[in-house]
């Protein structure tokens, strides 16, 4: 299949919009990062956000982070979270230039994905933000479907789940791991 840059130039006015759990940091299936302690970055995922830094003019993590409403950690804990994790993605040459997390328990909350809450909330902060020139990356159908909700590019990490295959109507690429998809645009503007 052909590479996002294929599609569309990737340039500056693009914006990323990355899940946390299992694309930044290793998930901890059935269950949740509690603190600062169980937060650990997923392979390469470091090196990943560091070369998607040079590509993307926004990144904002999207998550949602049920844990809170259910009384399993704070708002404080996750809080907490959020600012390490972004003092090390800044040390190793990344960014990520906000975190909206959803710590509602209903499915129905206007921020919890599949819902765009979240989104719209970049997008007030962020007004220049086209979600037509935006890519979402997740390892859950729900991410995909958030994505596309709002138009945009979406790629799948198979981090949770087995492959889908392709072509797929709420997936445009799919790979293992941040850092492969990072490389891919990487690799795909080199030889475009």
């Amino acid at each position: 299949m052909d590479g996002l840059s294929k599609h569309a130039p990737i340039d500056k006015s693009w914006t990323l919009f990355l899940d946390r759990d299992g694309v930044i940091n290793d998930e901890i299936v059935g269950s949740y990062v509690t603190n600062w302690e169980e937060f650990k970055f997923t392979e390469g995922s470091l090196k990943a956000l560091k070369q998607l830094n040079e590509v993307f003019g926004n990144i904002v993590v999207v998550t949602n982070q049920r844990g809170v409403g259910k009384g399993v950690m704070s708002k404080d804990a996750l809080k907490l979270i959020g600012e390490n994790m972004t003092v090390e993605i800044a040390a190793a040459g990344g960014r990520i230039d906000k975190i909206y997390a959803c710590t509602a328990t209903a499915d129905n909350d206007h921020n919890r994905k599949p819902n765009t809450g979240m989104a719209i909330q970049a997008k007030e902060d962020y007004p220049h933000i086209d979600f037509k020139r935006s890519v979402m990356v997740g390892n859950s159908p729900s991410d995909m479907e958030f994505g596309k909700r709002l138009g945009m590019y979406t790629v799948f990490l198979t981090s949770k789940y087995e492959p889908f295959e392709l072509p797929h109507d709420l997936i445009d690429e799919q790979y293992p791991s941040l850092l492969s998809w990072a490389e891919s645009i990487k690799v795909a503007e080199t030889i475009g």
